[in-house]
């Protein structure tokens, strides 16, 4: 059984499984939950920023969709410490 609860792409509160309706928000920021930037298949690198071929395009990534193939993703880097890990990673493949 797969855990539907994560957190918002947003703020980074907790969600529950509930917390994932068309017309949901986060109580931590009050963005749209049910959204790509909040679902597994979400990947800006991919056609339509979606690993799910089959879904519709959908244009406005942050906010509240009806997409069929949406899972919420269970958590989200805070991009200030993922360019620091990247850099860490880049500098160590560089070392003499």
């Amino acid at each position: 059984m797969r855990d539907n609860s994560g957190t918002c792409w947003n703020c980074r509160k907790t969600l529950s499984p509930s917390d994932y309706g068309r017309q949901e928000s986060c109580e931590g920021c009050g963005r749209d939950t049910h959204v790509c930037r909040n679902c597994t298949f979400y990947d800006p690198k991919y056609h339509n920023g979606c690993r799910e071929n089959q879904a519709d395009r959908v244009l406005e990534k942050e906010r509240a969709n009806f997409c069929d193939y949406f899972n919420p993703r269970n958590e989200h880097k805070d991009p200030a410490q993922e360019q620091k890990d990247l850099r860490s990673a880049a500098e160590s493949l560089f070392k003499k």
